[in-house]
């Protein structure tokens, strides 16, 4: 767990959205999502706009990233994913709040 995925977490309890974390959501997959809610899985692409490869932004990383979004919506689940800044701006928390509302 990272401090963004704990800011994100402290706004998803600000704006009264339930959640787990690290959630195992297909079995036979050892895949975990940064977050669920609802029928939402959520990811926080950490370090996006660090000048340091990290292991999201090589390309092995991003194939695995896709993979691991495609076999969630194969399986039914809606899936968000989020930079950074994102969350930081409020901006992922307010998509959520819509995707929960059916607005998005």
């Amino acid at each position: 767990m990272t401090l963004i995925e704990d800011a994100f977490a402290f706004q998803l309890t600000a704006h009264g959205i339930a959640y787990e974390r690290e959630y195992h959501a297909i079995s036979g997959r050892r895949y975990r999502w940064d977050f669920k809610v609802g029928d939402i899985l959520i990811e926080i692409q950490g370090g996006t706009w660090s000048p340091k490869r990290t292991g999201h932004s090589t390309g092995a990383g991003i194939k695995r990233d896709c993979e691991k979004l495609n076999i969630a919506t194969l399986h039914g689940w809606k899936v968000l994913n989020f930079t950074s800044d994102m969350v930081t701006s409020g901006e992922a928390v307010l998509q959520v709040k819509e995707a929960i509302n059916g607005n998005g």
